[in-house]
């Protein structure tokens, strides 16, 4: 009979939590891979109470700064970025940038008084979570990647709660305080088979023929656009359609290639809008190896062929490809073969409807749903503690 209402107390104890209203910063940025799934943590606070206040922390002139305020929430920037591979003179300010950022972090986590902080990674995760820590916030890393970066490395000994998205982190994390939620995708991603009529529709495509999805992540992939752009022809030949997202760089290219072949079957957008269509449409998807995108892949059980950047620190997206490789989960391009490679092993793929439904099961297997739901409840008990 205690138990029992040891059991109702604690439950009761939990909901009223729930109800309280907190107060949270939400830093990092700098590509969509870091972007989406720090919207999303904060959406999910917001449903769980709409008092709830959410300051996100940006670095200067990166894209959050502008993403950020369009999803409706309230950013402020540090000026901070990253260390440049090449002989440069910002490489000389960096040391300068990183004090000027940490002392604003930490002008800002007191004038703003969080109950808790949140670091996706991103040039502003650092500063902010460093200072958040120095300050005694509680404190909550999401580690989107199967390799953890040095930041996230150093800041694990300071921070309480390290939410990770792969098995295996306590070789990078303290084991301790490890919590296996998945990474936050967007939440459209849900049943997309019931909206397949109105992505054709959308996209204006015809529904008896294949469609191949490329994105190249939220700033596109030159390797990948050249590629695509240079085999156009034999995808239009065997009758395979193309939405395309080449990112802002890649743009005017992809559309001069491709002036003429709409009634081909050819969409080439600078950013899609309507994700969730895109990948509704797609049989197979063409995309860097970024780790939202491979979460977002999982969900939505889509055989996908991964171009992993050598752009990255530490060359986190090979190993993220590597860990669905290994599973069969996907097929894996690298950067300097997929000149000669991609289209072929992309025509290949959606011709052989045992690969795909291969691909499709296994990596819909390694699908995490509800991250930012879990992640969000992981703020409210840090809150509580």
């Amino acid at each position: 009979m205690l138990v029992v209402k040891l059991k109702k107390k604690r439950k009761k104890e939990e909901a009223n939590l729930q109800k309280r209203k907190l107060k949270v910063i939400i830093s990092g940025g700098g590509t969509g891979g870091h972007i989406f799934p720090a919207v999303a943590i904060a959406q999910s606070l917001m449903k769980m109470n709409p008092e709830n206040e959410i300051l996100f922390v940006g670095a200067n002139g990166r894209m959050e700064m502008e993403k950020v305020p369009a999803a409706g929430f309230n950013i402020v920037g540090l000026n901070i970025a990253g260390f440049q591979r090449r002989l440069t003179f910002s490489n000389v300010l960096l040391p300068f940038k990183i004090i000027g950022s940490l002392l604003k972090a930490r002008s800002i986590v007191k004038t703003f008084r969080p109950d808790v902080a949140v670091g996706v990674g991103g040039y502003a995760s650092g500063p902010m979570l460093f200072a958040a820590t120095w300050l005694k916030i509680p404190s909550l890393i999401q580690e989107q990647n199967s390799f953890a970066g040095v930041t996230n490395r150093i800041l694990s000994k300071r921070v309480n709660r390290i939410c990770v998205a792969y098995e295996g982190m306590e070789q990078y994390f303290p084991k301790n305080k490890i919590r296996l939620t998945g990474n936050p995708v967007r939440a459209d991603l849900q049943y997309l088979k019931t909206k397949r009529e109105e992505a054709f529709n959308y996209f204006g495509l015809d529904p008896e023929k294949s469609v191949v999805l490329v994105i190249g992540g939220s700033l596109g992939a030159r390797t990948i656009n050249l590629a695509m752009a240079e085999g156009l022809d034999r995808f239009t030949k065997e009758d395979i359609q193309i939405v395309w997202q080449t990112g802002k760089s890649g743009f005017a290219i992809a559309n001069e290639k491709t002036s003429g072949k709409s009634n081909q079957g050819v969409r080439v957008f600078e950013f899609i809008q309507r994700m969730d269509l895109a990948y509704a449409v797609a049989d197979v998807v063409v995309s860097r190896a970024g780790a939202s995108s491979v979460s977002e892949l999982a969900l939505a059980e889509k055989a996908a062929i991964l171009v992993p950047s050598p752009n990255v620190a530490e060359d986190h997206q090979t190993k993220n490809a590597m860990a669905l490789v290994r599973k069969e989960a996907a097929w894996l391009v690298s950067d300097r073969d997929a000149a000669s490679q991609l289209v072929d092993k992309t025509i290949s793929l959606i011709k052989n409807q045992h690969s795909k439904q291969l691909l499709s099961n296994k990596i819909a297997a390694m699908a995490l749903p509800g991250a930012a739901g879990i992640i969000a409840e992981e703020v409210y008990q840090l809150a509580g503690s």
